[in-house]
């Protein structure tokens, strides 16, 4: 039963036409008792209907269900039947939790109005109040708000929970990706150490060779001898670190920078209760990859930050301006008390590791408090870096 409620979870639409089709079956049994078989049966298939789509379009079946409703009860009072005999009218009581649950309490309010007045509209033109009941017809309605209540604030924490595991693996996901940057950065600068020395020692060995050829053969063959074992030494040392850099990544496996890539941050930030006003000014996707991951990173890091420990109903505000020679990336959140999560705990090394990657890049770094309580993270960085 649970793997077959899962499934049905996962299809509304078959969920929602097994509902139709119970209250049409329970409707059209009352057919038996009404003078006016035909206007009844006709009714019994259409009141269900509106429920096969009332998740995919919640306001527009919840106007026809209503609209069936006045239908019914205009034509009872015509043909001088009693239309309180539809068992499928409980749809009207379906039709307001599912506004309620999945669209809002300012949608489900405004449909209970409309409601009370079908109520009237049925109590005013006909013999028998509707549903035989008005108390029970309320209790109906109190419990599917009630209901819809509950399911809603369930609904809301298990997106709220979807949505921070996202920014969890998506920042677990950054951090590695990070991991392996920093990995052959080093590689490279460790080729670029093999290299230099090599050559340098050869250039050198060369240079005398050449001069010792004739006057003093035994300095050259020693020369030539040394030009040749740091060749030998220093082509085993490339083959082993370019052998580390045969590993590719496919590249719709990298992160996307630029400005999709913060826009794509901020909104995943959105999803997971953070209010994120996000500016940006300038070209930002014709920068060099470096600084691209540098501000990717600062932004990132500075919202993860502000997601951890900036209260319950965290804000913040990404400002970043392309100038003329530099990047300017500005977060700063709205302030409040502290708060521990557990599902995405920190390192300790954020700050830390901005201001390292920061130095690399040759720019600044200032993070603190405003005079206003708020804490700011403002950071440049060079368009243009420094080359040996």
């Amino acid at each position: 039963m649970r793997r077959f409620s899962l499934w049905l979870r996962g299809r509304p639409i078959v969920a929602d036409s097994l509902l139709a089709a119970f209250l049409l079956v329970l409707d059209a049994l009352g057919v038996g008792n009404e003078h006016h078989k035909a206007s009844y049966l006709v009714f019994s298939v259409l009141l269900p209907l509106p429920l096969i789509l009332r998740r995919i379009y919640p306001r527009a079946m919840a106007a026809v269900m209503f609209g069936l409703s006045v239908l019914c009860t205009l034509v009872g009072y015509l043909v001088g039947d009693d239309t309180s005999g539809h068992v499928a009218l409980i749809g009207l009581g379906v039709m307001l939790y599912t506004l309620v649950a999945y669209v809002g309490r300012r949608d489900g309010l405004i449909y209970l109005v409309c409601l009370a007045v079908d109520l009237g509209l049925s109590l005013a033109i006909l013999s028998e109040p509707v549903g035989g009941d008005i108390a029970l017809v309320f209790v109906i309605y109190a419990l599917c708000w009630t209901l819809a209540e509950f399911n809603g604030a369930r609904h809301a924490y298990d997106a709220e929970v979807a949505a921070r595991l996202a920014v969890a693996d998506y920042d677990k996901e950054r951090r590695a990706h990070e991991a392996v940057a920093a990995e052959r950065t080093r590689i490279a600068r460790e080729l670029h150490d093999v290299v230099a020395h090599a050559v340098s020692v050869i250039i050198v060995q060369a240079d005398g060779a050449k001069y010792a050829l004739r006057q003093d053969p035994d300095t050259a063959e020693r020369a030539l001898a040394a030009i040749a074992g740091t060749g030998r030494e220093a082509l085993r040392e490339l083959r082993r670190t370019v052998a580390l850099l045969r590993t590719e990544h496919a590249p719709e496996l990298l992160p996307q920078h630029g400005s999709a890539g913060i826009a794509r941050l901020a909104e995943m930030m959105r999803d997971a209760g953070l209010a994120v006003e996000l500016e940006l000014t300038g070209e930002l996707d014709d920068i060099t990859p470096e600084v691209s991951l540098g501000v990717h990173r600062i932004v990132q890091e500075s919202l993860t930050n502000t997601l951890r420990h900036a209260g319950s109903s965290p804000k913040a505000t990404v400002r970043v301006q392309r100038r003329e020679d530099d990047i300017l990336i500005e977060v700063t959140d709205s302030g409040g008390v502290p708060v521990q999560e557990p599902g995405i705990p920190g390192t300790g090394m954020g700050l830390v590791g901005m201001r390292e990657r920061v130095a690399v890049l040759g720019g600044t770094l200032s993070a603190g408090r405003t005079d206003d309580g708020r804490w700011r993270v403002r950071a440049t960085l060079p368009l243009r870096a420094e080359t040996e």
